[in-house]
This record gives C-alpha cells, sequence and structure tokens, in this order.
C-alpha cells in the first residue's frame, strides 16, 4: 500500500503563490506516474499537472505557464508549485499515483492512491 499526504494548501490572494507537496510512504516506487488533481462541489477531479517517472509533464490548460509539477524521488515527494494563482483556481487539491501508466492520466480513474486532499483557497 501506498500513502500519500498532501500539505501547503492554504488561503492565498489573487495573484500569489502556494507550494504544494505530497509526501508518499508506504510502497512507494519512483517508477509510479503521480498527478494532482483539484474537485470543487459538484464537478468531477480533474487533472491539473501529471509527471511520470521519466519527469514528462502533463498540465490542464488552465495552469500552463502557471504551475509547475516536479518530484524528488530520493525523497518520495512530488510538489505542485502554484503561481499568479486565481479564484478559479480555489478548490481541493488531491495527490494521486498511477502505478501501472507511463504518463499521466487526464482521468482519475487511472489511479489507485489518493491523499486526503488539500484545500487552496484564492480570493480576488
Amino acid at each position: 500500500q501506498v500513502q500519500l499526504v498532501e500539505s501547503g494548501g492554504g488561503l492565498v490572494q489573487a495573484g500569489g503563490s502556494l507550494k504544494l507537496s505530497c509526501a508518499a510512504s508506504g510502497r512507494t516506487s519512483s517508477r509510479y506516474t503521480m498527478g494532482w488533481f483539484h474537485q470543487v462541489p459538484g464537478k468531477e477531479r480533474e487533472l491539473v499537472a501529471g509527471i511520470s517517472s521519466g519527469g514528462i509533464t502533463t498540465y490542464a490548460d488552465s495552469v500552463k505557464g502557471r504551475f509547475t509539477i516536479s518530484r524528488d524521488n530520493a525523497k518520495n515527494t512530488v510538489y505542485l508549485q502554484m503561481n499568479s494563482l486565481k479564484p478559479e483556481d480555489t478548490a481541493v487539491y488531491y495527490c494521486a499515483a498511477d502505478s501501472a501508466g507511463y504518463s499521466a492520466s487526464y482521468s482519475q480513474y487511472q489511479y489507485n492512491y489518493w491523499g486526503q486532499g488539500t484545500q487552496v483557497t484564492v480570493s480576488s
């Protein structure tokens, strides 16, 4: 089993920055594809950013140029640097791991490990 714990969320003004961290423990693997999803009430979880074991990144169009996903396999940690935050970025952000994928899938259903989520609120 893999346990994922997100941290770094909070309240920030529009235009500000946050850095989310996802600490993995248990039977982790650097071969896993990792992703950050967000979810707002009434909507499905959507991929924000993903990173493959080889470091290939994928971003939602809405965050390209503003967010950066990275991973530090030695620390079993994945990060999401969020810059130029907008009110529409407000959501619960989840870290997820895909043990079978070779690249980040846009579908939440491809991921088999999930963190509990961390709230990001961006005020206007």
